[in-house]
């Protein structure tokens, strides 16, 4: 037998045994059917007709058990809809499956993701932050609760993941200065006091898992609490949402001036900067460009 086949049937027991210990069901089959750098996830049916997905480091760093305490407190703190965690450990979460269409959410699914964010954002906390640091992705998402969402988008998130891309050498010298000349000067940008608001962190298309009209829920957050502008800045990056959503958002939250023409672009430097830490290449020039544009 292969060493591969080897780990393989290894890894399936694994997830029996766990999933007949903590979900009280039998096992009827376990597939794997994606998987990256960080982790593998296998499909799990038991006999009961009920699905479940297991979630298995690949590395030792792999943060699965703050990504499943992170959905606990989402499901403790909120109405939005996220995967039941069965079981985490550092190398292993359990958790429902959320079954999703391919593709960009509709229109509906948009009005419905609206309604359903807008719902996320009313939680409010006593401070910017979290009482713990959370992940956003395979990184380190530091939370030091602060009481001025100024200070603290500056210093835990801005110039936080711009520090960090420059030790690894995904941005040069010039570009950092350039960062840390914009951190100078934000108040120019965020001028908006608002309370802290409890944040899904992670709206690319890939972690909402939506049907034609609804959406059946969110995974991978990197949970905090922040300026409600961060999710929504996060969901154009990459076409999450895009019209349908924004109408029906700003129905039940007004918007506030300013967002589209600047602070969009400001608090989607962060989402860039962590893509520059994980992949660099024309993430780096799009962070420049939007520094450039800011600080001249």
């Amino acid at each position: 037998m292969s060493g591969s086949k080897w780990r393989a049937m290894q890894t399936a027991e694994q997830i029996r045994d766990k999933v007949e210990a903590q979900a009280g069901g039998k096992v009827a089959d376990i597939r794997y059917f994606a998987g990256g750098n960080q982790a593998a996830l296998y499909l799990i049916d038991l006999t009961s007709g009920a699905r479940l997905v297991a979630k298995i480091a690949t590395q030792g760093n792999a943060p699965l058990e703050v990504e499943g305490w992170m959905l606990e407190y989402l499901a403790g703190h909120s109405d939005l809809p996220v995967p039941k965690v069965i079981y985490r450990t550092p190398g292993m979460i359990i958790m429902t499956f959320v079954p999703s269409a391919a593709g960009r959410p509709d229109a509906g699914a948009q009005h419905h993701a609206a309604e359903l964010l807008a719902g996320l954002h009313s939680v409010r906390g006593a401070a910017y932050g979290l009482e713990r640091d959370t992940v956003i992705g395979p990184l380190r998402q530091p939370n030091t609760p602060s009481d001025s969402w100024l200070s603290f988008f500056r210093e835990e998130r801005l110039l936080y993941m711009a520090k960090a891309a420059f030790e690894e050498a995904r941005i040069d010298d010039t570009l950092l200065n350039q960062i840390e000349k914009l951190a100078a000067k934000l108040e120019d940008y965020i001028d908006c006091p608002v309370p802290p608001s409890l944040l899904h962190g992670d709206l690319w298309t890939g972690n909402v898992m939506a049907s034609p009209g609804k959406i059946n829920g969110f995974i991978d957050p990197a949970i905090y609490y922040g300026d409600p502008e961060m999710d929504l800045a996060f969901s154009t990056l990459f076409g999450t949402f895009g019209d349908a959503f924004f109408a029906r958002y700003n129905e039940i939250i007004p918007p506030r001036p300013g967002f589209f023409e600047v602070r969009r672009d400001v608090y989607n430097l962060y989402p860039l900067l962590v893509h520059v830490r994980l992949f660099g290449g024309g993430y780096t020039q799009s962070v420049r460009q939007i520094v450039n544009r800011l600080v001249a």
